[in-house]
């Protein structure tokens, strides 16, 4: 029996997987699906890390932890889209998920996932707490959208970065911050005064995705699908740029998907 749970509002509805990571699987409006499917699908939860892990190492004081290289060099992703979450409740418009931190992370914790759906939109909110040790962490979401959604041209990405994250051949940000260039790309973005990126289909749909965190990873280097990932920190962050998660201290973070019809 599938542990599927389907929000729906309005023309708008949602189908998210915790046995399969949490992974948004479908995202339709109009019954128009938004969100790749087959493989590299849906939108999953990057938790406890975004991005790249410099050879799947990273330092908490004076502790070295080793993360399973499942791209090599690095470790990429996190772990909490490989684990199997547990639905806390749901209703038609709402659901709550956790999962508890686990081996191959060396720290004890709770991960939460909250989806909230309206006519017009969905917000989705992530946070990491800790019982115990503090821990560097981080949070955000890697969503494949539909390059083209069968009804006309395929989709313009449109956003004004402070700065892009130099990246390096190794594909990690070398800690210089340029001026933003122009695509294809899979690079990360800053925007301080937070995540704003629309996603314009012509003729058909407007996304926009926005979200308080500073972090943006733009990745559209696939014929099928782009990705916009609003993420708590950098590429490679858990080294350069920790966020720790302290007792009194959880890492939180949510971004909100606007859409509006342009037929």
């Amino acid at each position: 029996m599938s542990d599927d749970v389907r929000l729906k509002a309005a023309n708008a509805a949602v189908t998210l997987d915790p046995g399969n990571g949490c992974r948004l699987s479908s995202l339709k409006i109009d019954d128009t699906e938004l969100l790749r499917q087959g493989d590299h699908y849906g939108a999953f939860p990057m938790v406890p890390w975004c991005g790249r892990i410099e050879l799947g190492r990273f330092r908490n004081g004076g502790d070295v932890h080793q993360m399973p290289v499942n791209h090599p060099p690095h470790a990429i992703h996190g772990t909490g889209r490989d684990t199997a979450w547990r639905t806390a409740r749901a209703d038609e418009r709402s659901a709550a998920f956790t999962y508890d931190l686990a081996d191959p992370w060396p720290y004890p914790g709770r991960v939460t996932q909250l989806a909230e759906l309206t006519e017009n939109s969905l917000t989705l909110t992530m946070g990491v707490e800790t019982y115990d040790d503090s821990f560097p962490a981080q949070a955000g979401w890697h969503p494949w959208f539909l390059r083209n959604l069968g009804t006309g041209k395929d989709v313009e990405i449109g956003f004004q970065a402070a700065w892009q994250e130099e990246r390096g051949d190794d594909h990690l940000p070398t800690g210089r911050r340029i001026t933003p260039r122009p695509g294809p790309w899979d690079d990360c973005f800053g925007m301080p005064d937070g995540v704003d990126v629309t996603l314009t289909w012509p003729g058909a749909l407007e996304l926009k995705i926005t979200s308080r965190a500073e972090w943006v990873v733009v990745y559209d280097e696939q014929t099928e699908a782009v990705c916009v990932e609003p993420q708590s920190g950098p590429p490679n962050g858990l080294n350069t740029h920790p966020r720790l998660v302290t007792p009194i201290d959880p890492l939180e973070i949510s971004t909100t998907w606007t859409w509006r019809s342009l037929a």
